[in-house]
């Protein structure tokens, strides 16, 4: 089980965020995990406490400000008022400030609507080691892909009515045309196929979990940051 804390952006504002730690801390890499468009809820927070007891230590920043939903409608109108540069170079580089401190490397990772702000993020905030992205994608023109230094894993549904795969063709195209070092794993799955909850008559139409494909994801995701962060 994690912990709340503050943390201060790089504006000097203060942020909430969720914080879970492994069980040997001290020399711990760490990662900050970007929330999905319904808030920061126990599924992301449980992303948070498998990186944890996989050995890393994991901070979600709360975007929100303590607001979460299991409306697909509300969800819509949280995300459409973040402001999503704001949330890039201040919320979570503030949060990859705020790990820096206590460990040598800092990877990003984020889903859907946070693999969105992923991508921004490894563009705004020059700490960030490496970044994995789950199904989230930003308009193309908002990415300065010569500013991503770091290395990239992204993995993508092929029917995902959110994010059409033919966009990440693009995606790919203008990262490979900038030298970005990424790897891009393509899924037969739907969007939010790692998204346990994503199950049952509450789940929106347009998502389906995936425990084979999620599986395989999370092995890869893991294989990645071990190598790239220790």
């Amino acid at each position: 089980m994690g912990t709340q804390v503050s943390f201060t952006r790089p504006d000097s504002k203060t942020l909430e965020g969720y914080l879970a730690e492994p069980a040997n801390a001290d020399s711990a890499p760490a990662v900050v995990v970007i929330q999905e468009w319904w808030g920061v809820n126990d599924q992301i927070r449980g992303v948070a406490d498998r990186l944890a007891a996989a050995g890393y230590r994991a901070l979600v920043p709360d975007l929100y400000r303590g607001k979460s939903t299991v409306e697909a409608e509300e969800a819509h109108h949280l995300m459409s008022g973040l402001d999503f540069g704001d949330a890039a170079s201040q919320d979570v580089r503030g949060a990859v400030q705020f790990l820096r401190a206590r460990s040598s490397k800092v990877g990003v990772t984020g889903f859907c609507m946070g693999g969105a702000l992923t991508l921004l993020a490894m563009g705004t905030a020059p700490e960030i080691d490496a970044g994995v992205v789950w199904y989230g994608c930003p308009p193309l023109e908002y990415i300065d892909a010569a500013k991503i230094r770091a290395p990239l894993l992204a993995h993508w549904a092929t029917q995902d009515e959110f994010f059409p795969i033919a966009t990440i063709d693009k995606l790919q195209a203008k990262l490979s045309e900038a030298g970005v070092s990424y790897d891009f794993h393509r899924y037969l799955a739907h969007h939010a196929f790692a998204n346990e909850t994503a199950v049952g008559p509450r789940r929106i139409p347009q998502t389906q979990y995936d425990p084979v494909w999620s599986q395989q994801a999370w092995d890869r995701t893991f294989r990645f940051f071990g190598r790239r962060l220790g």
